[in-house]
Formats: C-alpha cells, sequence, structure tokens
C-alpha cells in the first residue's frame, strides 16, 4: 500500500515538473512576442526592418542561447504542431486579410489578380516541380517519388510578400498594391488547395483520367470553399441585421462575428475544402454587409481586434520558424553533407525566382491587352516589383513542408531532413536578404515625392480600413457616386473587353443596391434607431 502511494505521488511530482516547464516555456514564449513587437515598433522608423525579420532575428538569437543552455539538445521552447498553424493562428491572418481589403481595389483588378494567383501558381508549380526532378536526380538526398517531388512544388510556390507591402504606398501606388496584395492571398490559399489536392490522389501512375481528375477536383475545392465562405459571411449579415444585437451588447455582436468567421473555416475543415479560401472570402462579404449593419463602437472593435490577432499570430509563427532554424535533429541528418543541403537551397531558390518570372511578365502582358487606359496597365517597372514581391517565402511554405516532410514537428529519414532544412534556409535567405532589398529596389524603380494626404479626404465608410485610409487613389473615384449616365454604355463587343473593370462593377452595384442590401443589410439599407447600426459619428473622431 505504502509502495503504491509512493508510485502516485512520485507520478503526481513528475507531472507537476512538466507543467511547470510548460509554463516557464510559454512565460520565455510571451516575454519575446512582447520583445519582437517592442523592437519592431523601434526600428520601425527606418523601414529597413519589419516585424518578420525582427522575429526571425530575435528566434535566431534565442535559439543559440537555448541550444548553449540546453547543451545542444534543442533550440525551441514549444513543439511545431500543424494543428497549432493551420487551426488557430492561419485563420485570424487570412480573415483580417479579406476583412481589411479595399474592395474596389480587388475587384476592379480581380481578373489580373486570379491570373498571378490561381493560374500563375500552377505555371511556378509546375516549373520549380519538373526542375526539382532534373535537378535532384543528380543529387544523392533519398528516395522522393512524383507525390513528392509535385508537392515541392505546390510548397516553394506559396508566397509572402509582407515585406513588399509594407514598403508599397497604397495611396501613391494603388493598382501595384492591390495587385501584390491580392495576389499574395490567392496564391497562398491555391498552394494549400493544390497540395491538399495532391495528397489526395495517387500520383505513382498518371494517367489522362487520373489528370482530369486532380482538376476536376482542384476546380471543385476552389468553387465550393468560395462558395462556402460567401453563404457564412452572408449569414452572420443577415442574423445581425434582424437581431440588432448592438441594442443589447456591443460583446456579443463582436463574439459573434468572430465566432461565424472561426466556424467558416472549422467548416471548410470539416468537409475537407480550403479552410483560407473560405475565411479569406467569409472576411470580404463580413466587411461590404456585415460590418454595416453593427454598431459604431462595434465597427471600431472588430477593426482593432482582427488586426491584433492577425499581427500576433503573423510574429508568433516568424518567431517560431527563427528558433527551428538551429533544430539539432533535423541538422545532424545533413550534417555529413553539408554541400547536398546547401546545393538544394540554392536549387529551389533558382526554381522558384525562374518560375515566378515565367508568369509574372506574360500574364501582364496578357492582362494589359485588355486594358484601354494606360494607367490601368501594369509597366515593366511594375511588373519587376510584383516578381521581386513574391520571392519571400515564409509561413506557409514552413506549414506545408512540416505537414509532408514530418510527423509532430519530427522526422527520421535524410530526405525529408534534407527537405526542412532546405525549406527553413529558403525561408530565412528570402524573409532577410530579399527582404532587406526591398526598400532601396522599389525607391530606384519607382521613386515617388512624399505627400501629404489631406485628412478631410481620408475616411470613407466602404471599408474597415477606412478610418485613416482612403479607399481610392487619386483620380480613381468610386463608382458608387457616378451616376449610370456616367459610365458608357459599350457599343459593341471590343468596348465591352477593352473596358470590363467599369461595366461590370456597375452592373454588379445595380444587383446589390437593388437585391443583395436590402436583404443583407449595408451602408445606407438599415432604418435609423438610436443605437442601432445606421448611428454614426462625425469623420473627424476617427481622424
Amino acid at each position: 500500500m505504502d509502495t503504491h502511494i509512493v508510485s502516485v505521488l512520485s507520478k503526481m511530482q513528475k507531472l507537476n515538473t512538466s507543467d511547470h516547464a510548460s509554463v516557464v516555456s510559454m512565460n520565455l514564449f510571451v516575454a519575446l512576442l512582447c520583445a519582437c513587437i517592442v523592437i519592431g515598433h523601434l526600428l520601425e522608423e527606418n523601414r529597413w526592418m519589419n516585424e518578420s525579420i525582427t522575429a526571425l532575428l530575435i528566434g535566431l538569437c534565442t535559439g543559440v542561447v537555448i541550444l548553449l543552455v540546453s547543451g545542444g539538445r534543442s533550440s525551441h521552447l514549444l513543439v511545431f504542431s500543424e494543428d497549432l498553424f493551420f487551426i488557430y493562428l492561419l485563420p485570424p491572418i487570412i480573415f483580417n486579410a479579406g476583412f481589411q481589403v479595399k474592395k474596389k481595389q480587388f475587384f476592379r483588378n480581380f481578373i489580373t489578380i486570379m491570373l498571378f494567383g490561381a493560374i500563375g501558381t500552377l505555371i511556378s508549380c509546375s516549373i520549380i516541380s519538373i526542375g526539382a526532378i532534373k535537378a535532384f536526380e543528380k543529387i544523392d538526398i533519398g528516395p522522393l517519388d512524383i507525390g513528392d517531388y509535385l508537392a515541392i512544388g505546390a510548397i516553394f510556390a506559396a508566397t509572402d510578400s509582407v515585406c513588399t507591402l509594407q514598403v508599397l504606398n497604397q495611396d501613391e501606388t494603388p493598382l501595384l498594391y492591390s495587385l501584390v496584395f491580392g495576389e499574395g492571398v490567392v496564391n497562398d490559399a491555391t498552394s494549400v488547395v493544390l497540395f491538399n489536392a495532391l495528397q489526395s490522389f495517387d500520383l505513382t501512375n498518371i494517367n489522362p483520367r487520373i489528370a482530369w481528375q486532380f482538376i476536376c477536383s482542384f476546380l471543385y475545392l476552389f468553387i465550393t470553399s468560395t462558395m462556402l465562405g460567401v453563404i457564412t459571411g452572408l449569414l452572420s449579415a443577415y442574423i445581425i441585421k434582424k437581431l440588432y444585437f448592438g441594442r443589447h451588447s456591443t460583446d456579443r455582436e463582436f463574439a459573434l462575428m468572430m465566432l461565424m468567421a472561426y466556424l467558416s473555416y472549422m467548416l471548410a475543415e470539416l468537409f475537407y475544402l480550403s479552410g483560407i479560401l473560405t475565411v479569406f472570402f467569409c472576411g470580404i462579404v463580413m466587411s461590404h454587409y456585415t460590418w454595416h449593419n453593427v454598431t459604431e463602437s462595434s465597427r471600431v472593435t472588430t477593426k482593432h481586434a482582427f488586426a491584433t490577432m492577425s499581427f500576433v499570430a503573423e510574429i508568433f509563427i516568424f518567431l517560431y520558424v527563427g528558433m527551428d532554424a538551429l533544430d539539432i535533429e533535423k541538422w545532424r541528418f545533413v550534417s555529413d553533407s553539408p554541400g547536398t543541403s546547401v546545393a538544394v537551397s540554392s536549387i529551389l531558390l533558382a526554381l522558384l525566382m525562374v518560375g515566378r518570372a515565367a508568369f509574372v511578365f506574360p500574364l501582364s502582358f496578357l492582362s494589359n491587352l485588355s486594358k484601354k487606359s494606360p494607367t490601368e496597365k501594369i509597366g515593366f517597372k511594375q511588373q519587376v516589383v510584383i516578381w521581386w514581391a513574391g520571392l519571400m517565402r515564409g509561413a506557409v511554405s514552413m506549414a506545408l513542408a512540416y505537414n509532408k516532410f514530418t510527423s509532430l514537428g519530427h522526422t527520421h529519414l535524410r530526405g525529408n531532413a534534407i527537405m526542412i532544412t532546405s525549406t527553413i534556409t529558403v525561408v530565412l535567405f528570402s524573409t532577410m536578404v530579399f527582404g532587406l532589398m526591398t526598400k532601396p529596389l522599389i525607391r530606384f524603380l519607382l521613386p515617388h515625392p512624399k505627400q501629404h494626404i489631406s485628412s478631410a479626404a481620408s475616411s470613407d465608410a466602404n471599408t474597415p480600413k477606412s478610418f485613416t485610409l482612403p479607399l481610392l487613389g487619386d483620380n480613381q473615384d468610386s463608382l458608387d457616386d457616378l451616376g449610370s449616365s456616367e459610365i458608357p454604355r459599350p457599343s459593341s463587343i471590343r468596348a465591352l473587353l477593352t473596358t470590363p473593370t467599369h461595366t461590370v462593377h456597375h452592373y454588379w452595384r445595380k444587383f446589390d443596391d437593388a437585391f443583395m442590401r436590402p436583404v443583407f443589410g449595408g451602408r445606407g439599407f438599415v432604418p435609423f434607431v438610436p443605437g442601432s447600426p445606421t448611428e454614426r459619428s462625425t469623420h473627424n473622431q476617427w481622424q
């Protein structure tokens, strides 16, 4: 009996020790997150550094310290989990991207964005996969099948344009900013959809029937995921419009919006769809309808709360990637042949640069053919910036690589370890080197004099971001404010094709005003009741 009691007490002591170690790790990690925010703020003025690079550097330094303290056994405070990334960290980042997007710019350039984000990703994936097959055959990295090579293409086709977006000014270059931002989000979604579609097929024997099934599966995932996000966003707008949650509690409005957004992502995962596409379009729909149905205080709350959650999640990811870059277990497999890892990383860097150039410049040429106005065309210097913006790799590439080549963050195969270390190297090199070179490159290609934007023109209640930023750049008035007589009716098919953005947007606005907004709410369609969603404050308090 005494022996049993001693055994139970010993187990409880070990459990308490383990729990205490977890608490210590979490405390240290939260302290590092705070350090990233503070240091990132101090480095914000020179704009050479950004939160991503800052978090990576702090993660690397922390990893070195942990390695020294642990005697070279470990370099992280937490163990990487695909569930942690895909279920908890990625949804707020993607949702906020859709929630804060400038919708008029996004949909005015929708065709070009989809060309770059969807078709371009497929082209880049194909070139990277084919190049990897040809190059890796000459390098001894272990057994990789055709499915692994195609997965490599999907992994390294996922871009991270954070550094470029932080340097670009969306008021000086609205077209370029819209293309880089929109293409980055659609690219990430396409990469994940493509990766998941590849995992569900037996690619050892590829034939026309398998290829056709793969194309159908890809289109099904893409369209169904988008529609699920739209439906969930419309449902949230309808519920809040009918029940006027704000009369009773702003907290309820915010909680419902947050939970409905997360529900859309989890429903997509439940039905094996793309949660990224679903939650992105849910964010767009919520910002267009739901956000205008809530009270003014709820608008401010949702705007800053969603942005804060996204910001913290991004820092969390890059901080962990920095620490994981020094994981001894993965590097042990390549310690006997470091030249192989360097060669693989160099080949992947070259392939992703070639793969991106292979679609940016040709698709820009095709896009320009349909543009009538010279201001709407993508100039060569802008094409170079778009190409450069997609050379950086980040969290999505890391998560897909872990998903494919590790189990719970660990790997025991040499080939898999080489691919993980090569992915880490590509992410670190592209983020640090390409990221630091982004500002001088853009300043050289697109020099802009500093302009002071009038605060009186910096507010438009059409998007959550509009509390501080204008919706459109100079000389790009909203079509909402133009009479139908000012929009020329196309007189021929050629005229329709040369001015698609104006006409399509105009007809959508008519449909939206006539059918969608009366049902789902939005700007100008909710009756005024004190404390209701139409109660507005003056714009001056947001300036």
